[in-house]
């Protein structure tokens, strides 16, 4: 049972909860890992590599994630979202033509500084413990992209008015982070009160499961689960002659002729099974095909 789970991650639960509990139905022998933490306040899409799943996530070159985000206006708080200390800031009026000039502040490349409460380390802590502790460090700022910032719709009759925006951004990108600095860019502060993952990759909500489905019944599991190559199918394809096979299940190289696209290539079976992750090196006509990562046909 090898391959990736689209979870949909519920509120109030760690990334790590939703693999302990999976544990709970899987034998012992299979690893799991999670593409992406979610902070317990989000809910969404959350991948999970099942057994050799987990030796395809370094080879997932898709890492772009879409949000859906409603931030909330005039007031701040201390871990950047609805769960923390809420300090309320003096009114200002925002026009909304503002909002949009604001917005476009932070589409493209930029640089941003992790918030304390996030799991980045710091001499050897993480920040949220150093946080809980009432201590601030500095943070070195890291590069992000906002590929897409869409205002999907305002409402200004509350008396903290809301917005609700759609984020499709780069890795490593802090949502808590993204909304606090537009409120400061606009004056009058702002925190994220409410958080979806709408895609993680190739993994869209519109296919994500409930952790309720796979924990219900143990066939539920199977149904749900993608195959191993369901990541990675961006990856050039190249099904191996079956005199291959012994050498690449070695981790040994191979020659085809003619120039193959790279630099990474899927190698399958004549039967149509993935084996392999390999290097693809073009020299003069022939290309050299050297294994990165070798599955085990019935492992």
């Amino acid at each position: 049972m090898h391959g990736f789970l689209n979870i949909n991650k519920p509120q109030a639960m760690t990334s790590f909860d939703v693999i302990k509990k999976l544990k709970k139905v899987l034998p012992r022998k299979y690893k799991l890992g999670h593409l992406g933490t979610l902070d317990p306040m989000a809910e969404g899409v959350l991948p999970v590599a099942v057994g050799c799943g987990t030796r395809i996530i370094p080879f997932v070159e898709d890492e772009t994630k879409e949000y859906i985000a409603t931030m909330t206006l005039g007031a701040s708080s201390d871990t950047q979202d609805a769960w923390g200390v809420i300090t309320y800031n003096t009114p200002r009026k925002i026009e909304p033509a503002q909002v949009e000039k604001v917005l476009a502040l932070f589409r493209g490349k930029s640089r941003q500084v992790p918030p304390m409460y996030s799991a980045v380390h710091h001499e050897g802590k993480r920040l949220y413990e150093l946080a809980r502790q009432g201590l601030e460090v500095e943070r070195k700022a890291r590069e992000i992209e906002i590929f897409e910032l869409e205002l999907l719709n305002a409402d200004w009759e509350q008396e903290l008015p809301q917005l609700s925006l759609r984020v499709s951004c780069s890795r490593g990108t802090y949502i808590r982070t993204l909304c606090h600095d537009i409120g400061q860019e606009l004056g009058c502060g702002a925190y994220l009160s409410s958080l979806r993952r709408s895609r993680s990759g190739c993994f869209k909500i519109e296919e994500a499961v409930s952790l309720d489905y796979i924990i219900e019944k143990r066939e539920n599991l199977s149904r749900a689960l993608l195959p191993l190559d369901y990541p990675v199918n961006n990856l050039p394809l190249i099904s191996l002659k079956s005199a291959e096979l012994p050498a690449i299940i070695n981790g040994r190289q191979i020659s085809r002729t003619g120039k193959l696209a790279g630099p990474r290539v899927r190698l399958y079976t004549p039967e149509g099974q993935l084996l392999a992750i390999a290097e693809a090196n073009n020299y003069n006509e022939d290309t050299v095909l050297q294994p990165c990562r070798v599955f085990k046909i019935n492992e």
